[in-house]
């Protein structure tokens, strides 16, 4: 399982996300508070369930060390506690819907005539860009052989 992402737990604990947010944190909580029960037969060590952790990073949504802390006590929990790690996954796939602000982009464009596309958004990939270049620095079109004006032919000949 892939850790939950520590930019994820700030903004979702900083109040990220509006209406979807909070309850995408209100469901973490809930998740975090449900009984540690560690799989059959296993002699872990004492591991904290994440409870302190969550409560540090309510108090201080700014503090990365706070959400990293929290990052990995969700990631040992889920590797002793096999119904925890269901729920944090599906949590996780949940969570990942909200808009956090994770990743904000703002276009701008200035500054004069702009030759050649242009893209604005985020996130693009697999794009490629073939038109030929234009404006005062591309080479002028030349007219293709037999297209030409046969009287511009026999003038430069005879000039």
């Amino acid at each position: 399982m892939d850790p939950v992402s520590v930019g994820l737990l700030a903004a979702l604990a900083g109040g990220a996300g509006g209406e979807l947010g909070r309850q995408a944190w209100a469901g973490l909580t809930a998740l975090v508070r449900r009984p540690f029960r560690r799989d059959a037969g296993e002699q872990a060590p004492v591991v904290s369930s994440g409870e302190a952790e969550l409560a540090r990073l309510e108090q201080d949504p700014a503090d990365d060390q706070q959400a990293q802390a929290l990052s990995a006590a969700l990631a040992v929990r889920a590797a002793l506690d096999s119904d925890f790690r269901t729920g944090l996954e599906a949590w996780q796939a949940q969570a990942k819907l909200v808009r956090t602000g994770d990743g904000t982009l703002h276009n701008s464009i200035s500054g004069g005539t702009q030759h050649g596309p242009v893209l604005q958004g985020r996130d693009f990939s697999g794009l490629s860009f073939t038109a030929p270049p234009s404006g005062p620095s591309a080479p002028a079109a030349q007219p293709a052989a037999g297209t030409g004006d046969s009287d511009s032919t026999s003038r430069a000949a005879r000039g």
